[in-house]
């Protein structure tokens, strides 16, 4: 009898996990911690867009990276004065650690000064990313 309740107590919390992991995947959020962090076109590689920037922090073998990649591309062609720049986060570890970037794709929405105003940790939505570019501007 103890197995089961403890079978069903581990059940229940593994999907209650799996509940608000799911509904936090790709959130573009503000973060506390990124108050006051810039980026110029010497961390990014690129020039930074006219009205805001779509950094993505990728790595080799991730899926998920490369559908984050078409989105960002598709929306920085809609919108304009917005640019995307593709990151390899293996490549680029000190950049990484200064920006606490834990999991890849990472986005992280910049305004036309390079400062960080949203952030997005695994695949985001269209919408949000919409969104979020609005409120960059």
């Amino acid at each position: 009898m103890t197995g089961l309740v403890v079978c069903a107590v581990v059940l229940v919390a593994a999907s209650a996990y799996g509940v608000i992991h799911r509904q936090r995947n790709g959130r573009v959020r503000v973060r506390g911690r990124d108050g006051g962090k810039r980026l110029g076109a010497a961390e990014l590689g690129e020039e930074l867009g006219e009205r805001a920037t779509l950094v993505q922090f990728s790595s080799a073998f991730c899926a998920p990276c490369r559908a984050t990649r078409r989105l960002l591309g598709e929306v920085a062609g809609m919108v304009p004065g917005v640019t995307h720049v593709e990151i390899d986060a293996e490549d680029h570890l000190d950049l990484v650690r200064a920006l606490d970037i834990l999991k890849t794709p990472t986005v992280l929405v910049l305004d036309a000064d390079g400062r960080v105003v949203r952030r997005a940790t695994g695949q985001p939505r269209k919408a949000d990313v919409i969104a979020a570019l609005g409120e960059a501007v």
